[in-house]
């Protein structure tokens, strides 16, 4: 048997997980502001005169302002030089008030008129009559349109490499709160993997992994909670049915919950019972492809790089070619942060220059449609000297969480 897999119950495991949110305190105002003075810096440097900001995990780094989009216009302008205004309906605007914690200056509008309008008047108050208007790269299109339409004298541009170029480095902060979603998702993994047995279904999985999360201390429940059992776990994203558990079958887990935002996001793969000769054999072809993604994960190489030297250990194994299948269908690994994938992307054709401060998902799964899949994933984070671990990766397929360690 599998050790660490199965032998409990939910309720044990629930009534021993203790709060591991720890003393991490939420992003400060100060570092909100720094954000904002290097991207007013990147603005002037790459000729953006003002920024629109919509709806989005952007808005949240910048301000700290969290929302849903709706088709109403929320958001914010940013202009090169000068003071932020955020953008709300009129009848929001006292509850905004009780958000936002720096800067004073609200546009607002009424039900019957065009928002994307009082963002371009908004523009031309701050003295910006014309230039080019950067526009968040998650904005709506047809809020893209409206200001297109009203903002005729100007250029418009995206302007992800302002987002991107604050978001895709990430400060000792930021990698403190990731450091602690992601202790707690391995807490739930493993408490997860001891309450399998024989006739359990993934959707009760599911809702243990919700309440391990929430009383692990995560923010949120999991936004993403995939759980796979058999011939269902060759499939990357899931399938649209819920599976038994039986003796022998993989299983697959993929999760993650937020800490003040950021994100977790975490796979386990392993064997209800004994491993099967091809079952271990292409487990070890997976730790290996992840290590040798690990080991290129240097400052100055490339994205793509840690996506070659995982797809030739997979390929060297007798799988693939290419994104072929049996094999690696997708990219080794994203970007995260606020969001689960973010950029850039460990992916052939991702020339972007890996610098200190990124962070990256390591993930070259192998699918082996009819058979199984098999995913370890954990994150790290790129220093000076190469990358390190946020989470240790798996340890063997006899013992994935290393609980026969020493």
């Amino acid at each position: 048997m599998t050790i660490g897999v199965g032998g409990s119950t939910a309720e044990k495991e629930l009534a021993a997980l203790t709060n591991m949110r720890g003393s991490v305190p939420p992003i400060g105002v100060d570092e909100r502001l720094r954000r904002i003075d290097k991207a007013q810096r990147l603005m002037r440097e790459q000729g953006i005169d003002a920024l629109w900001l919509d709806v989005s995990s952007s808005l949240t780094y910048f301000t700290g302002l969290k929302m849903r989009r709706t088709e109403r216009a929320h958001g914010a302008v940013l202009p090169a030089h000068g003071d932020i205004v955020y953008l709300s309906p009129a009848f929001e605007v006292e509850k905004l008030r009780t958000m936002i914690t720096f800067g004073d200056k609200i546009a607002q509008w009424e039900e019957d008129e065009d928002p994307t309008a009082l963002v371009i008047d908004t523009v031309r108050s701050l003295g910006i009559g014309k230039g080019t208007i950067g526009i968040d790269e998650a904005t709506p299109f047809f809020t893209f349109d409206g200001l297109r339409r009203a903002g005729n004298a100007f250029t418009f541009a995206n302007a992800v490499d302002v987002t991107a170029g604050c978001r895709s480095t990430k400060s000792d902060h930021e990698l403190a709160l990731m450091q602690t979603a992601k202790n707690i998702t391995l807490a739930a993994h493993k408490a997860a993997a001891r309450i399998m047995r024989e006739g359990i279904t993934t959707t009760e999985v599911q809702a243990f992994i919700v309440a391990a999360h929430r009383k692990l201390g995560s923010e949120g429940d999991p936004p993403f909670n995939a759980v796979l059992f058999g011939e269902a776990t060759a499939y990357p994203h899931g399938v649209p049915y819920p599976q038994v558990l039986k003796d022998g079958d993989m299983i697959l887990i993929d999760t993650g919950a937020p800490i003040d935002g950021y994100m977790s996001d975490i796979t386990r793969s392993y064997v209800f019972g004994t491993p099967s000769k091809r079952q271990r054999d292409v487990w070890n072809l997976e730790k290996e492809a992840q290590a040798a993604a690990f080991r290129a994960a240097k400052p100055g190489n490339r994205c793509e790089d840690i996506d070659i030297a995982a797809r030739a250990v997979i390929t060297g194994g007798g799988f693939g070619p290419g994104y072929a299948t049996p094999g690696l269908p997708h990219r080794t690994g994203h970007g995260i942060g606020l969001d689960v994938h973010e950029w850039p992307y460990l992916v052939k054709g991702d020339r972007t220059i890996l610098r200190p401060g990124m962070t990256f998902s390591n993930e070259p799964t192998i699918c082996i449609y009819g058979e199984f899949g098999i995913r370890l994933e954990d994150h790290m984070y790129i220093t000076e000297k190469g990358a390190n671990w946020f989470t240790q990766p798996a340890h063997s397929v006899d013992d994935p969480f290393g609980q026969d360690v020493g």
